[in-house]
């Protein structure tokens, strides 16, 4: 049975399960990338908010990641028990909780380095086409959040 042939409600005819399956495949090769960081994939994700500059509060890095504070508030904490970073509130504004790394937490940053490099790899695309593919991406999720419904 070729595309043509395959009902439209079949799973591999769908935008949505192609993405997710994407999205499962990521998990997989990410999850070994990440042990030896004792990270995992959403800590990965709070990591790279952190180092491109700190500190920023709770309510910044969700913002950045498409996460609530209801799922960053465990997760941040995990971090701090791990040492990797540390939450404060905030002098100007008691309700805001600012995180910041610990010199582990900046340190790892290092090991992560190989990491983006890895994934790219894995892909078996060259760089302009995975940029290309990341930007395809961005802007389809934008598309879908802007969108109201068709039809």
């Amino acid at each position: 049975m070729n595309e043509i042939d395959t009902p439209i409600l079949a799973p591999e005819q769908q935008l949505c399960f192609a993405v997710y399956a994407a999205g499962q495949a990521f998990a997989r090769l990410y999850r070994p990338l990440l042990e030896p960081l004792g990270l995992t994939y959403p800590q990965y994700l709070a990591m790279l908010v952190l180092w491109e500059g700190e500190p920023i509060s709770v309510t910044g890095i969700g913002q950045r990641l498409g996460l609530d504070t209801g799922t960053l508030t465990p997760l941040l904490k995990r971090l701090e028990n791990a040492g990797l970073v540390r939450r404060t509130r905030s002098t100007t504004d008691e309700r805001r909780v600012v995180v910041s790394l610990t010199d582990s937490g900046r340190a790892l940053k290092a090991r992560a380095q190989p990491i983006p490099e890895a994934v790219a790899c894995a892909s078996g695309r060259d760089l302009p086409d995975v940029i290309k593919l990341r930007d395809e991406i961005n802007a389809l999720s934008k598309a879908l959040d802007a969108s109201r419904a068709c039809g």
